[in-house]
């Protein structure tokens, strides 16, 4: 056999039976390489290690049997479907065997053939039988010394798509894993196994330990991979230069005095290190963490407002409308006393002309224009714009700010943003209450309305009404989940006397605008939304949230949704119901009403859920990870230090 045949960057389609359709199907599953092949690793095992006589095999029991078909046929059944009836014999007894829909068997598998069947014994027609079991054909030795791939051993089972069985797959797998050279990258294997040597013990392992320590191996060379490519990022960002700004202490000093408020200790100390890092001729590149209501926006100015005064532009990238708009109207307020000219480019919108304006805030919509004087680029949730995009702004070596809401665990942005210097703040600002958190019982939803209508009426406040879905949904596991449009019709008929406002994402921008800026000046008591308005709308006299279904959502996102409320000097409450009440569902959102910190609820729904809905990955591939946990802080750490000895 050639060892040597197969490289783990040729395409997949070198692999025999693997042809332009099966290529699309794979595709699918994102294997495209050798390499996506081997790394699509069984999400778990099935146990056919157990060899057993016929005669003593037991009901529910899974196990392997070597035997020789003595019969088998193809036979309708009532319904239509097509059932193949066989028998299989050892030297102790017979036991029937069933299968569906594969009328190629009764050919293949012909009296006389030497198989081994696993899989789980039941009843059919009072008589033990295997229903649809694995098989794999042996030679008429026997099958000692005989290497199986599908029977008699522990079997990985995988993600599969239509038209790809878990069989297909691991005949491919095998092929490939026979034919290949995987080359060692660690000089000091750490105590993990060798990485040929994982790859193969992930699919093919004797044990279930095996299977443990070839995942942990795979699992390190993917956080490995991710810190070296960042650590390569940081390498080339060092090599370029960028403009070595001024920083004028005093004047800056003088701004900042003249904010309507006074900065935390924690926005002090980060602003400092933004500012320390402008004067370098070195290319910022900071990540700034910030938990709702935290004040990123004037950190930021902050450092929109020296490079200012350098006579450089400040590019502020936000990922929505709703969000530009808001920072629009924030930096305006803000530099209320300066002469300083602010743009708002959107998809529906530009006030002012770009070409002169010292700051320029917007959406996709300023990706593809060309700027002269870029000093300063700050992009808020740099994970919802493409990385083509973001490099297109930073060819000309700005200093780069990248702003996160999204409260990610500290082992999970130390790795993922390894490239980058991290500041975060912690602290909410003294004026701003905490907000009173309650998990409603669906019994007292009546009362809920009655309390949340006197709130209204009685202080003169408004409230958010959430829920997850725009239109009803068909979907037998959703339709339970309230919708926007027609919960908005129902909640009309429980608050006739109060001024209620529809928002979703598929509005159009003008009519979204119209019910914010209706909401922010009062016009509207309860604004009836879908998450949309997760960031970027403050509204001071808003201080009751309603979440419906909330345990659809993340710890982080109901977090967000709760900081839209608590924004101004009243007293502020977040109410989540829920339908589910399972002890899992019911343990996150009890988690809600005792913590305030997004960095707290943040690690305990990494534990709980894990990264991927921690930070939306499931849908934007934001920090995905395809065999590892980001709740593994040890391999982290032997990662990272591997990759610091490089």
């Amino acid at each position: 056999m050639n060892t040597n045949k197969l490289q783990l960057t040729d395409p997949v389609n070198i692999i025999p039976f693997v042809g332009p359709s099966f290529e699309k199907k794979l595709k699918k599953l994102e294997i495209i390489t050798v390499s996506d092949l081997l790394h699509h690793i069984p999400n778990r095992y099935l146990d056919f290690s157990k060899f057993t006589k016929i005669k003593n095999i037991k009901i529910d029991e899974v196990v392997s049997i070597f035997g020789t078909m003595t019969f088998i046929k193809n036979q309708p059944t009532k319904s239509g479907k097509l059932m193949q009836l066989g028998t299989l014999e050892d030297e102790t007894g017979t036991i029937n065997m069933v299968w569906f829909n594969q009328f190629y068997l009764a050919k293949m598998l012909f009296p006389g053939t030497k198989l081994i069947i696993s899989g789980k014994a039941s009843w059919f027609n009072r008589k033990l039988a295997f229903f649809s079991p694995q098989y794999e054909k042996i030679l008429p030795a026997g099958r000692q010394g005989i290497n199986t791939v599908h029977t008699g051993k522990i079997i990985g089972v995988y993600s599969q798509t239509s038209g790809i069985t878990n069989k297909w797959l691991k005949a491919r797998i095998k092929y490939a894993l026979d034919r290949i050279k995987i080359e060692e990258f660690l000089n000091n294997k750490l105590g993990l196994l060798n990485f040929e040597d994982a790859i193969k013990k992930i699919h093919f392992p004797k044990t279930f330990k095996e299977a443990e320590k070839a995942k942990e191996r795979l699992a390190f060379n993917e956080f490995y991979n991710l810190l070296i490519t960042a650590k390569e990022r940081k390498r080339k960002l060092l090599k370029k230069r960028g403009v070595a700004l001024i920083v004028d202490q005093l004047t800056v000093n003088n701004f900042i005095d003249s904010l309507p408020f006074k900065l935390t200790d924690s926005q002090n100390k980060v602003t400092k290190e933004i500012l320390s890092d402008l004067e370098k001729n070195i290319s910022m590149n900071r990540l700034l963490q910030g938990d709702v209501g935290s004040g990123k926006t004037v950190v930021a100015t902050v450092g929109a407002f020296a490079t200012f005064l350098n006579g450089y532009q400040t590019i502020f990238l936000a990922p929505t409308q709703i969000l530009a708009n808001q920072h629009y109207q924030t930096l305006n307020s803000l530099f209320k006393n300066y002469k300083i000219r602010i743009s708002l480019i959107t998809g529906s919108s530009i006030k002012k002309d770009e070409g002169i304006s010292d700051i320029i805030i917007g959406t996709h919509a300023l990706l593809n224009r060309k700027f002269e004087k870029i000093g300063l680029l700050i992009i808020d949730e740099q994970h919802k714009f493409g990385v083509k995009q973001i490099n297109f702004l930073q060819k000309k070596n700005p200093h780069t700010l990248t702003m996160t809401a999204t409260p990610i665990p500290r082992t999970i942005a130390q790795t993922l943003f390894s490239d980058m210097d991290l500041s975060i703040l912690d602290e909410i600002p003294e004026n701003r209450p905490k907000i009173k958190t309650w998990l409603v019982p669906n019994e007292k939803r009546s009362k809920a309305y009655d309390w949340i209508s006197s709130q209204i009426t009685s202080h003169k406040s408004q409230c958010f009404i959430i829920c997850p879905l725009v239109e009803e949904s068909e979907s037998e596991t959703l339709k339970s989940v309230k919708s926007v449009k027609k919960e908005f019709g129902n909640l009309k008929l429980k608050f006739k006397k109060l001024k209620l406002g529809l928002l979703h994402g598929k509005l159009k921008e003008k009519d979204k605008n119209k019910v914010l800026d209706d909401f922010k000046n009062r016009k509207i008591d309860i604004l009836v939304s879908t998450p949309v308005v997760e960031v970027g709308i403050d509204v001071s006299n808003a201080t009751i949230m309603l979440i419906e279904a909330a345990d659809r959502f993340g710890l982080a996102q109901l977090h967000q949704l709760r900081g839209r409320v608590g924004r101004g000097k009243s007293e502020s409450y977040c109410l989540l119901f829920t339908e589910n009440e399972s002890e899992k569902a019911t343990q996150r959102l009890t988690a809600l009403t005792k913590f305030s910190s997004g960095f707290e609820l943040a690690e305990l729904d990494l534990k709980l859920r894990g990264a991927g809905e921690v930070l939306g990955t499931k849908q934007s591939g934001f920090g995905n990870l395809k065999i590892a946990d980001w709740s593994d802080t040890k391999l982290i750490k032997l990662a990272s230090e591997a990759v610091n000895n490089v």
